[in-house]
């Protein structure tokens, strides 16, 4: 019997292979056929940039399994693909017009989405059309359709604008009710990023801190509102819109119409025949109402790539989060980082060096990792120029350091020079429950980070003195490369965050400008004609299954002229939402562990696209559930 047993376990071993194996050939057949797949021609039409989701400085690979499972994917689109395709659009006769739908643009840092709005701006500039469409516009949303030439909104929705800010969430009290000891190693008067583990309220340094923070950005957002689009009284709406739209009898839309907010009302139907219009355009190829002739995103980018001709000018991305080791794309690995840095300077005929930073910091040690490897370009003598994007803060400034120069955005989060650690014991928590610990130490060391029966007197001194040396030599490396002294870094320094326009007045950054500006520079710098180089980028591609996973994710979404609509109020709540469990993912991936010094601005998420993980959710779901909510 034991014989029969174990043979049937080896045939259903080998059908589980056989299985496994032929879904990986059918797989990997699918994704040669799509990667061999020609680019579509472009045919004459309105060019649709359906912006579903975030605009971001590197997607992050799509978890194959996790659209497999039926999950919903929040879908990125690259901010240099979003920019290269609406600057492509200007001249070139094939676009009639281009549409911008934001029903589901959830939005992105604010010098990103500055970015997008600049260049659908100057497609305006350029005299083609540009119409924009929502069932509700928020900040983000509405900054770029302000550079449309037509704003829609349908007559449900409406535009409505919250600024940044808003609550944050304080665990203090949690953690004593559950006995946990949150230890707490820190330097610097705002690195509040810990002050939810050790306060119930905003202390008054971070609060004056984010207050100005927050004004500088959204007076920048408000700025380029008025620039793009002087008629709207956007200051109305922002400081009274409750008398705006009781006056208008509760009716958003019409509101916004008559504060000059927005041109037209008409649902997707009437905005779908307002483009259809446009000489060149014409119904869609189904001939329904409200179709028109859509060249999709997906096929404009692929069908406009950028030229690759002249000396190389390596681009080496640092986005999303630091951390040790090995990530994919959207997440910046150590290892991985300087791994690409260091091959493409062995491999590649690299003229100069742009680093394009995106990151709000995370592990000390990765970011050195990083900076070494950036250091060796400059050992062999090539330009080093940084370039920050939507947010370079934290261990995303440290490894800025070793730029001859850096560019930076007005709105761009930077700063927030400072370290700190975090490690939760649960002595106290065991002990209401009766549960002690007890043992025999044979150092002072032994079993520390003792996480059930509390952390020592000389664990903690050590710790919190690597964490001050941490904080010294992050100081020396800025001191060093914007030549400061030590003591006016620490005044600019301990943690807190600047917006671009201010690190400038500072001396953290030198001039305003985009990558291209960036690239230009470096360009110069290695004795080369800006407009005989090209950016050769030094980045991780994506594995088979994750990219057959994004093509698969986009599909048929690109060329659709509808999308599924969500009233203003659920659009805001939804945010709200959303913020909430991001906030309880970050708490918990903190307190669970990671880098154990840590030089990260997570207080800088509150001015960033709002997209929480399927375990954030799931977490928030599971806390209203325990509250009865």
């Amino acid at each position: 019997m034991k014989l029969v047993r174990g043979a049937w376990k080896v045939l259903v071993a080998v059908k589980d292979g056989l299985v496994l194996l032929a879904m990986l050939l059918f797989f990997g057949l699918l994704f040669a056929a799509l990667a061999a797949k020609p680019n579509p021609a472009i045919k004459p039409g309105a060019l649709l940039v359906a912006l579903d989701g975030t605009v971001v400085e590197q997607p992050s690979e799509v978890d194959p399994m996790a659209l497999l499972s039926g999950a919903s994917v929040a879908r990125e689109h690259r901010l240099r693909d979003v920019v290269q395709a609406l600057d492509a659009a200007r001249g070139d006769d094939r676009v009639k017009v281009v549409v911008l739908d934001l029903d589901r643009f959830v939005g992105g840092y604010p010098a990103v989405v500055a970015e997008v709005a600049a260049a659908v701006g100057r497609v305006r500039a350029s005299g083609k059309p540009v119409l924009a469409y929502a069932t509700g516009y928020t900040d983000s949303s509405y900054l770029l359709a302000a550079n449309a030439s037509e704003i829609w909104v349908n007559p449900m929705g409406g535009a409505m604008f919250t600024g940044p800010g808003g609550s944050q969430l304080y665990y203090k009290g949690l953690i004593d009710k559950l006995g946990v000891n949150a230890h707490v190693y820190r330097v610097g008067e705002f690195k509040s990023a810990v002050e939810p583990y050790t306060r119930a309220d905003q202390s008054e340094p971070a609060r004056a801190a984010n207050k100005a923070l927050y004004g500088a950005i959204f007076g920048q957002w408000r700025d380029a509102v008025a620039k793009a689009r002087p008629k709207a009284r956007v200051g109305d709406f922002v400081s009274q819109p409750e008398r705006l739209v009781v006056a208008a009898g509760g009716d958003i839309a019409n509101a916004n119409l008559a504060g000059g907010l927005v041109d037209r009302l008409g649902d997707r139907v009437a905005f779908g025949k307002r483009v259809a219009e446009f000489d060149g355009v014409g119904l869609g190829d189904d001939k329904t109402p409200g179709s028109f002739k859509a060249i999709p995103l997906r096929n404009w980018i692929a069908a406009n790539p950028v030229p690759q001709t002249g000396a190389a000018i390596g681009i080496l991305t640092i986005a999303g989060e630091i951390v040790d080791g090995d990530s994919g794309t959207g997440t910046a690995g150590g290892d991985t980082v300087a791994k690409l840095l260091l091959k493409g300077l062995a491999e590649k005929d690299l003229k100069a060096l742009v680093v394009r930073v995106d990151s709000p910091g995370g592990s000390a040690l990765a970011s050195e990792q990083m900076r070494q490897a950036i250091l060796q370009a400059k050992e062999k003598g090539l330009p080093v120029v940084v370039s920050m994007g939507g947010l370079a803060a934290s261990g995303g400034y440290w490894v800025s350091t070793p730029g001859d120069v850096v560019f930076a955005e007005p709105n761009t989060i930077t700063g927030s020079i400072g370290i700190f650690g975090l490690i939760p014991t649960f002595e106290n928590t065991l002990a209401k429950i009766g549960v002690t610990s007890d043992g025999v130490q044979t150092t002072p060391l032994t079993g520390q980070p003792d996480v059930l029966g509390g952390t020592n007197a000389t664990f903690d001194t050590l710790v919190q003195a690597t964490i001050e040396n941490g904080y010294r030599r992050f100081v020396g490396l800025v001191s060093q490369s914007r030549k400061m002294t030590p003591e006016r870094v620490n005044e600019i320094g301990q943690g807190r965050v600047w917006d671009g326009g201010t690190a400038r007045q500072l001396g953290l950054v030198d001039r305003f400008g985009t990558l291209s500006d960036a690239v230009a520079e470096a360009a110069r710098r290695a004795d080369l004609d800006p407009g005989a180089v090209h950016a050769a980028y030094l980045e991780k591609e994506p594995n088979p299954l994750a990219k057959l996973a994004e093509t698969l994710s986009a599909g048929n979404n690109d060329d659709r002229v509808g999308s599924a609509s969500t009233d203003l109020v659920s659009r805001l709540a939804g945010e709200r939402r959303a913020l909430l469990a991001q906030a309880l993912g970050d708490a918990r991936r903190l307190v669970r562990g990671g880098a154990a010094m840590q030089a990260r601005c997570l207080e800088c998420a509150a001015l960033g696209p709002v997209i929480p993980t399927q375990g954030d959710v799931r977490l928030l779901d599971l806390l209203l559930a325990r509250l009865g909510l």
